[in-house]
């Protein structure tokens, strides 16, 4: 045997996959047990010590926490469960990694009822007649599939799917086991044979040549008003200080999309906040008026770009420069001058080095720099709006969110749900940290929220994780605050309660329809879920009720009420409007 063989010994099937999960660093799973998954679930149950199980009331919760959790460390997140259910239930994070590029491993199964699968079998997802086909189903919503159907080849197809899920553009990859591939033993004797899953080294990231790094800081250097524009490719690399050094080293501005909002902190001088659709009229006119644009981490969606309004970006007067990890999203949507294709996190450390080799910017340019950006807030205003300090009841979504700001600690997790509070608090809740905002930016789904702010609290216990929803986001997974006192996960949620769901009303305004229902009384169902529930009706209410759940170690839903007068409306960009 060689060091690098992965065992010597023969051991079950389903513990060496698990084995693998911990040989990769992989120290928690999100599932409900069902079908032949209960054999994975059974093997977990052999390494409490190492890997977590987090058993949840409903899979669209474990979905999330998986994103989250790739989303947070790096790591795929492992979401597990039997097929059929998995492919129902938990989409809503599977999605939200596919379409934000979150590293996440699906592990199922295809109830195969072996030797009965063309015998118009139970649940089963093999495709022959009668039957579902899983792989071509997980096909249709993962980075890649992979299907087992023998011992050896399902620990092998693990180590694969996990460099798979992390290898370049991250993403959900689908791993679907056969019945026979769950049953016997291997050991390193077999055939193919099996190899400790480090031995394959890390999976890899592009980078870029020198020559194309000095030619992109030559632009930015010798800009007239540069922009940085920082994507959710900043988060899912980890490059929070090589952005912060690069903006400081050049004076840029600095505007995130939707998506990449926490990656810059917005407290910071050179922070211009969310541009686009949603964004702020400092970011919208700032980014107008750059003459080279640097554009990091992000695809630019429609939503991004004000649906591609030239008066915001224009590849005819600007000079624009886009880096990401996959070569098919830099110059995607806009034509660019360059384009740098890499981690972003060693591009901006090049960009950094190469600023620092061929020389800074020059005192006055820097403040100069700093000087227009300090304008744009001054004119178009930055988080100072009156609405901040209004005593109106019910209370406005500015105030609710100025004192949630001003009540949680600086590295504190915010996670968003989806629908109009999403859009307040991307517009209104002023960042203070890097990566600790989490919203479902990639599909804007409800039910968000809370799994998000579970996970975070499980991976940093020691930080306090706050879940921002409306009641109907609540309502479509309050379940999940059963796990939180179950598993004793102290999050505190927060309800913007209007008793409606907000952007169908506004939207369809005197045609709406199934879009308002009754006050659900979201602070009674939390205490007879087991948890703290608080009703607040006036600001004052609110900051006590904030301190003390903040300040406690119990999970705590507080039922805010609040207005129905603010609506998407009010801070859709006139850039978008027409």
């Amino acid at each position: 045997m060689t060091a690098k063989d992965f065992s010597v010994e023969e051991i079950e099937v389903t513990e060496a996959i698990i084995r693998v999960l911990e040989e990769y660093g992989i120290d928690f799973v999100f599932g409900v047990p069902g079908g032949n998954s209960m054999h994975l679930f059974g093997a977990l149950s052999q390494c409490r010590e190492v890997i977590r199980t987090v058993a949840v009331r409903h899979e669209s919760l474990a979905g999330v926490m998986a994103e989250v959790y790739g989303r947070l460390t790096g790591r795929p997140g492992v979401v597990m469960g039997q097929g059929l259910f998995i492919l129902s239930n938990a989409l809503l994070g599977v999605m939200e990694a596919r379409m934000g590029s979150t590293p996440m491993l699906v592990m199922t199964e295809m109830s195969d009822g072996a030797p009965f699968s063309h015998h118009a079998p139970y649940q089963a997802g093999t495709g022959d007649y009668g039957t579902w086909d899983a792989p071509k189903s997980f096909g249709a919503v993962s980075k890649e599939t992979f299907v087992a159907h023998a011992p050896i080849q399902a620990v092998q197809h693990t180590q694969t799917a996990i460099r798979a899920a992390m290898l370049g553009q991250g993403g959900p990859v689908s791993l679907i086991y056969h019945s026979e591939a769950l049953k016997g033993k291997v050991d390193s004797s077999g055939q193919p044979h099996l190899y400790a899953s480090a031995s394959y080294g890390q999976p890899y990231s592009p980078c870029t040549g020198w020559e194309n790094i000095t030619r992109a800081m030559k632009a930015l250097q010798g800009a007239k008003q540069p922009v940085i524009i920082a994507g959710n490719g900043i988060r899912l690399a980890k490059a929070y200080s090589q952005m912060q050094r690069l903006a400081e080293l050049t004076g840029a501005g600095v505007v995130t999309t939707s998506a990449g909002k926490g990656v810059f902190p917005e407290d910071h001088p050179l922070a211009l906040g969310v541009f686009g659709t949603f964004g702020l009229a400092a970011a919208n006119a700032f980014v107008a008026d750059a003459d080279v644009v640097l554009i990091v981490g992000s695809k630019m969606s429609p939503s991004d770009t004000a649906f591609e309004n030239t008066k915001l970006i224009d590849p005819a007067r600007q000079h624009l420069i886009q880096t990401d990890i996959e070569g098919r999203n830099a110059g995607w949507t806009y034509p660019c001058d360059q384009v740098l294709i890499g981690d972003a996190a060693r591009i901006l450390r090049q960009m950094s080095e190469t600023a620092e080799n061929i020389g800074s910017a020059l005192r006055d340019t820097l403040n100069n720099r700093k000087s227009a950006i300090g304008a744009a807030r001054e004119k178009f205003g930055f988080f100072n709006e009156p609405d901040y300090t209004s005593d109106e009841l019910p209370m406005l979504p500015q105030r609710v969110i100025s004192e949630l700001h001003q009540a949680i600690a600086d590295d504190a997790f915010v996670s968003c749900d989806a629908g109009e509070n999403r859009l307040f608090m991307t517009r209104y809740f002023q960042t203070k940290g890097n990566g600790n905002f989490l919203s479902p930016a990639a599909t804007g789904g409800m039910g968000y929220a809370i799994p998000a702010a579970m996970a975070a609290k499980l991976l940093y216990p020691e930080r306090q994780a706050i879940a921002v929803c409306g009641d109907g986001g609540f309502t479509m997974s309050m379940n999940g605050m059963l796990t939180a006192a179950e598993e004793n996960i102290p999050i505190v949620t927060l309800v913007l309660n209007n008793s409606a769901y907000g952007w169908v009303t506004h939207y369809l305004e005197d045609k709406a329809i199934a879009a308002e229902f009754p006050d659900m009384k979201a602070a009674d169902i939390a205490r007879a879920m087991g948890c703290q529930g608080v009703r607040v009706e006036t600001p004052d209410q609110l900051k006590e009720a904030l301190r003390l759940a903040l300040g406690g170690n119990q999970p705590t839903v507080l039922d805010v009420m609040c207005s129905k007068r603010i609506s998407y409306r009010d801070i859709l960009s006139p850039l978008a409007k027409g």
